[in-house]
């Protein structure tokens, strides 16, 4: 409200009348909304509601006085006496006018501050009983007083000056003013402040400080007027309809945040504030969140780069630094849940369980890198899942097959539109602890090219020396990888680079024996295959001869993939009878498998025999599905000395058929042959399957004997198969993939195999009831292979070039 001389000498006048009126405990009380009345202020309400009518016409009747209480919030037509604050103004009504519309139009003057004490009534209108408030009588005007009271008119004037509101006959009035106490509510009622801070200005009883808290919220509203003039200067005249609007949107903005008012983007930023406080981190991470929090709260919301920071905050928020998950710590409770999912692989077994006891007794032991290497179907990945939940971990599975980026591992810098972190810290935000069991399958499938080798990324991640302060390019900051158990995956190690493989534990992983296969199919595979059909398990039996045939004839594989598939086929068609009516139990012998599966798709290779055929020969091989057979065929023909080779072979195999031709040439005399015999005929080595590439050195005491038989004319023995390298020297080295090997030849009914002696280390890997069913032979030199197959060769005389031709055909 504005004021001239003459309502400042009525005011005057009005008090000295009222200084001696006796108030009495109990008034009538009116709410009133959107104003806080001060002392000494006469001011005009306009009364609507009943209540507040019902209340006015009670003082009129009564002393003419009534108190005045704010309410908190002005939307509330009938507020209760939770939403009335304590302290108001005892006031005198000195005039009431009636409007048309039925209101009343009153002139009231404020008299003494009082506080309520108790509400006496209620309905239809508030009585009150209330205490005095009385004001503490002026101290003697200090120099630090009056400078106050200085600062405060001079504030004041100022910030009239920028509204445009300065009134002379105003300033006037509070330049007489000496009191700091009614300088203090002449000013507040007239700053256009939030309810909240004029009724905290009330309520403050001392004077000095009541004129200190107007002087604060005078600065805070000066320095408000002030962005708001520099706003109004900065966007100056001819502006279009949206530069218009743009500078109208930071208007409110700048003005609500020096106000305190909270924008939405005022609280995110507060809310992202809040979060980083709670947040468990590292102190350079939480360093560097706040620092980006400050850069976010100085950037306006729709930049391109408060997205970009606003994202990273997540992630710090995401990430977890320290969150981790409880080790199950009890090995029996392990073992159990390791044995409930998976038969055999008593090796991978054995160490998951080595771990947990070290980690028993070390809480700090650093999370191990192991690598499984077997062919496909052995269960190298269900093993990680089942590796987790006997550990009580979260498990994550990340495929590396066919990875070619870097950035797939150590993300992208922030820099780029759409930067992510990598596929590591992915993969940790997903499970949400910073300990999970973290398997990489297809390891040995990783690629290479223009945007980086990913296996080279990989080696500080699977390095329990380096990982604790693992740095990916999005965060650019260290995170700790060492909790976290690393498992990896390949089929094979030989395509694996030397120093990632280096860092890893090897863990070989075979294929499974027919029994293996029988007792995994008969706990595992066929119950859950009758389970996802759809059919009950007394609707189906398959006696064990029968699930035999199935895993020898219509699956050939060193894993349970494909037996799975074909017992899943069994139930999909007892399914179909079932959903037609059929009630079952059906019956899956010998005799209607072939109705179920159709006619076999391997014949048992023990039917093929080497008797009576020089020349041909059974070895050994490996690959990634297993072992394999190995039929190596010679012919000696009519020629000039060449040596011919088929079936795809690789530039080793080549070598060893080399090598081979070279110790046949150096045991002529055994042989029985001329040295000029070798120039006079051609050597024709073929390997079966020749569509299939095949290569490495294990096949080299396999062509040496197949030459050896060929040119001989003499039969290898039945029943014998064999692996192992060769030296030109006859000297027999050792090879890999032993038990595969082993697996192979049971498949195809070989009870005796000869291996390189340095192998026999590797025998203890065999189970023990697949060694008694097959008789190793180890050797040092091809002479022992020789005697071995073909018995004691006695030299002859004539060169067997027609015989060798005519028994091949």
């Amino acid at each position: 409200m504005e004021f001239d001389d003459s309502l400042s000498t009525s005011m005057g006048d009005f008090g000295e009348q009222t200084q001696d009126l006796e108030i009495p405990e109990s008034l009538p009380m009116m709410a009133v909304r959107d104003v806080v009345v001060f002392n000494y202020m006469i001011i005009p309400l306009f009364v609507g509601r009943p209540g507040s009518i019902d209340a006015v016409n009670e003082g009129l009747n009564s002393n003419k006085l009534l108190m005045l209480v704010t309410q908190k919030d002005p939307t509330k037509d009938d507020p209760e006496e939770k939403d009335l604050y304590e302290v108001g103004m005892v006031s005198m009504i000195m005039r009431t006018l009636k409007l048309p519309d039925g209101r009343l139009k009153v002139l009231v003057q404020a008299l003494s501050k009082a506080r309520v004490r108790s509400y006496q009534q209620r309905k239809p209108f508030y009585r009150v009983e209330i205490d005095l408030i009385d004001e503490p009588e002026t101290p003697e005007i200090t120099v630090e007083t009056e400078a106050l009271m200085r600062t405060v008119r001079e504030q004041t004037e100022k910030i009239m000056s920028l509204r445009g509101i300065l009134s002379s006959d105003l300033m006037m009035i509070i330049n007489n003013i000496e009191e700091p106490g009614r300088l203090a509510d002449l000013v507040g009622s007239n700053l256009r402040l939030k309810i909240s801070e004029s009724q905290k200005i009330l309520e403050t009883i001392d004077p000095i400080e009541r004129l200190r808290l107007v002087a604060d919220l005078l600065h805070k509203e000066l320095e408000v007027s002030t962005v708001q003039a520099k706003i109004q200067s900065d966007a100056k005249e001819e502006m279009s309809r949206s530069q218009r609007e743009y500078f109208l949107r930071e208007q409110i903005q700048a003005l609500k945040r020096e106000l305190g008012d909270e924008d939405s983007y005022s609280q995110e930023i507060e809310e992202l504030s809040k979060q980083l406080r709670k947040k468990k981190m590292p102190k350079y991470a939480k360093k560097e969140a706040r620092k980006q929090l400050r850069r976010l709260e100085m950037m306006h919301p729709d930049a391109s780069e408060a997205t970009i920071v606003r994202t990273y905050l997540d992630w710090f928020l995401d990430l977890p630094w320290k969150e981790s998950s409880k080790d199950v710590l009890d090995l029996k409770v392990a073992a159990e849940v390791l044995d409930e999912d998976h038969y055999g692989l008593d090796r991978i077994k054995e160490r998951i369980l080595e771990y947990l006891a070290v980690r028993k007794l070390n809480a700090d032991t650093k999370g191990p890198i192991i690598c499984f290497v077997g062919p496909p179907g052995v269960g190298k990945t269900s093993l990680g899942q089942a590796i987790a939940k006997a550990m009580g971990r979260k498990f994550y599975r990340l495929s590396l097959g066919g990875m070619r980026d870097e950035a797939e591992i150590r993300g992208h810098r922030r820099t780029y539109i759409g930067a992510l972190p990598g596929r590591i810290l992915q993969g940790l935000k997903s499970v949400g602890t910073n300990n999970p069991v973290f398997m990489m399958d297809e390891i040995d499938k990783i690629g290479d090219d223009y945007r980086g080798d990913p296996s080279s990324a990989l080696l500080e991640v699977l390095d329990p020396e380096q990982n604790n302060t693992f740095s990916d390019h999005y965060m650019n900051l260290p995170f700790d990888l060492s909790k976290v158990m690393f498992i990896t995956t390949a089929n094979r190690s030989d395509t694996i680079p030397g120093p990632l493989l280096d860092r890893m534990e090897v863990i070989q992983l075979s294929g499974y024996t027919l029994e293996e296969k029988m007792v995994i199919a008969n706990k595992y595979l066929l119950p859950r295959q009758i389970k996802e059909n759809g059919i009950k398990p007394t609707q189906i039996k398959i006696d064990n001869p029968t699930l035999e045939i199935i895993i020898s004839r219509y699956t050939h594989e060193a894993g349970v993939r494909n037996l799975e598939r074909a017992l899943g086929k069994v139930c999909r068609k007892i399914a179909r009878k079932v959903a037609e009516g059929g009630k079952g139990p059906y019956v899956i012998s010998e005799n209607t498998v072939e109705k179920y599966l159709g006619p076999p798709k391997f014949l048992p290779e023990k039917d093929l025999d080497t008797s009576g055929q020089p020349g041909l020969v059974i070895g050994l091989a490996w690959t990634e599905v297993g072992g394999e057979l190995l039929h190596i065929e010679t012919s000696v023909l009519p020629g000039k000395g060449k040596l011919l080779l088929t079936g795809q072979l690789g530039e080793v195999m080549k070598e060893s058929a080399q090598a081979a031709l070279s110790y046949c040439r150096s045991r002529n005399k055994e042989l029985g042959v001329e040295p000029e015999y070798f120039d006079s005929v051609d050597i024709h080595i073929h390997v079966p399957a020749g569509a299939i590439p095949k290569d490495g050195p294990s096949a080299g005491i396999t062509m040496t004997t197949a030459l050896f038989s060929a040119i001989s004319g003499k039969a290898v023995k039945r029943g014998i198969a064999m692996t192992g390298e060769v030296t030109l020297r006859g000297r027999v080295l050792p090879i890999g993939g032993l038990k595969d090997k082993a697996l192979a030849a049971l498949r195809a009914g070989i009870g005796k195999i000869i291996i390189p002696e340095e192998n026999q280390k590797d025998l203890v890997e065999i189970p023990e009831e697949l060694r008694k069913k097959i008789t190793f032979h180890p050797v040092k030199h091809m002479d022992e292979v020789i005697e071995l197959t073909l018995g004691k060769i006695s030299g002859r005389k004539t060169p067997p070039k027609a015989t060798a031709a005519k028994e091949d055909k």
